[in-house]
């Protein structure tokens, strides 16, 4: 079974790539700075999974 994420992550992550289309990729370091950069997460963990559903929600679209 698959990871059960958080409402407020999802939303934050959605919002990031809607926002901002050209800037994540699949790649999850590439998509962990971007974060960093355009957010005020507050602790890594937090910008971790924000980074990580971004790489999920990418890569589930580009196929």
């Amino acid at each position: 079974m698959g990871n059960i994420r958080p409402t407020y992550i999802k939303r934050i992550a959605i919002e990031l790539v809607e926002k901002y289309p050209d800037e994540f990729t699949s790649d999850f370091e590439h998509n962990k700075a971007k974060v960093k950069e355009l957010t005020d997460a507050s602790t890594t963990k937090i910008r971790n999974k924000i980074a990580g559903y971004v790489t999920r929600y990418r890569k589930r679209f580009q196929e």
